[in-house]
């Protein structure tokens, strides 16, 4: 077996990615404090070819030393936005069709090997502060929630190992229904 170099994995080029069909899936930071959360959360989006990142609140923005240190350039690519209020984004989304899904631990919430999304309806996750979650006001918003079942002592994942987690179960829902 030999380990792969960067040529042999024919990556797309910025403007490449930017021209390329991107999945029906955008993802909303609500009040994320680490850059570096951030910054994996660009790389992530641009792994799995998101639509758009939505930065909200305190959530940092590029350009930012910290942020292109774990992006390694994915905010280049990925297209984002800053949004004030994640709330109201929230509510602007919905009016534009997209099903809102809050990733958090709360009642009625789903376990994420649980839920499915045929692709065909335009989906929006909310991931919430490294500290508090999803803020309070966005849960009365959102359609839904999702949360990772976990069986060891600690109650949650990092924000960003969570996104990875989700957004590549997401993504491979919506490929295993075309």
């Amino acid at each position: 077996m030999k380990k792969l170099i960067l040529d042999d994995l024919n990556r797309l080029s910025v403007e490449e990615f930017k021209k390329a069909e991107k999945f029906p899936l955008v993802v909303i930071l609500d009040n994320i404090r680490s850059m570096n959360n951030v910054g994996s959360f660009f790389r992530t989006c641009d792994a799995f070819r998101i639509e758009k990142l939505y930065l909200c609140g305190y959530t940092p923005c590029p350009p930012h030393r910290e942020i292109a240190r774990s992006a390694l350039g994915a905010e280049q690519s990925v297209e984002w936005e800053h949004a004030e209020n994640t709330s109201q984004l929230a509510g602007r989304l919905k009016q534009e069709g997209y099903r809102v899904v809050a990733i958090e631990q709360a009642e009625g919430s789903l376990a994420l090997d649980t839920f499915t999304w045929d692709g065909a309806t335009r989906l929006a996750i909310v991931f919430g502060n490294e500290v508090n979650g999803v803020d309070e006001e966005v849960m009365k918003v959102a359609d839904g929630c999702i949360e990772i079942t976990q069986y060891g002592t600690k109650h949650s994942l990092n924000v960003a190992v969570t996104g990875g987690i989700v957004i590549w179960k997401l993504t491979n829902a919506y490929l295993t229904k075309r």
